[in-house]
């Protein structure tokens, strides 16, 4: 007969807890010094053209510690995409959850994503940040980790899909796939700060006008 199981001391537990807490917490302050030094060198700049080396320094961390956070440059461009857009979807949100209209929801999400994709145009009131570096960086690494990039805009993704749902499910619109026309109204607005820089300023397009293109789109 095999003796019976010991159960693990919930003493033991308790303190291998704190420790693997404790060690927690220290990576993640280690890991947004290097992001602070990130965004300051780009604040510094104007833009992600910096060298690891400079982030090194600027965080007052070592080389080795950069390396077992990050692979290199691209990695952690990507963590300063997914903190922006982080900030970007909390933002937009609380401007959504001001109304309750479905379809004013949707307008209010889709006009304050727009001025996100091109903050040059709007004064950086919610933000300590210089963001439009990083988004342009982020068009680059859509070519070479294109993975990487969908999963740090997963947020925005996931807000158009649910207030898309409530405007449908309100008979405010009506679309033949949800998670498709959102993927259609996240393209169109996400790209318009990049064509406008190819078209004449005096025919930029606005926010107002991307909705209301988007609008004509969703409704019959």
């Amino acid at each position: 007969m095999q003796p019976a199981e010991i159960s693990e001391p919930a003493w033991r537990r308790r303190a291998v807890s704190r420790r693997l807490d404790a060690a927690r917490s220290r990576a993640e302050q280690r890991v947004q010094r290097y992001i602070d030094a990130a965004f300051e060198l780009i604040d510094s700049k104007g833009t992600t053209e910096f060298t690891i080396q400079e982030v090194i320094e600027r965080s007052e961390q070592s080389l080795r510690g950069f390396y077992q956070y990050f692979d290199g440059k691209d990695e952690l461009v990507l963590a300063l995409l997914e903190e922006s857009v982080i900030e970007a979807a909390d933002d937009i949100q609380k401007v959504v959850d001001r109304l309750s209209d479905p379809l004013d929801r949707l307008r209010a999400a889709v006009v304050r994503l727009h001025e996100w994709c091109d903050p040059a145009d709007v004064p950086r009131v919610r933000s300590t940040h210089n963001r439009r570096p990083v988004a342009e960086f982020a068009v680059q690494l859509s070519l070479t980790h294109p993975a990487q990039v969908r999963t740090a805009m997963k947020p925005i993704a996931t807000l158009l899909v649910e207030l898309l749902e409530a405007a449908v499910a309100a008979g405010a619109v009506r679309v033949a796939g949800v998670e498709h026309t959102a993927v259609l109204l996240q393209q169109t607005v996400m790209n318009s700060w990049l064509t406008n820089r190819m078209a004449d300023p005096r025919r930029w397009v606005t926010a107002d006008e991307t909705w209301e293109f988007c609008l004509h789109g969703l409704t019959p």
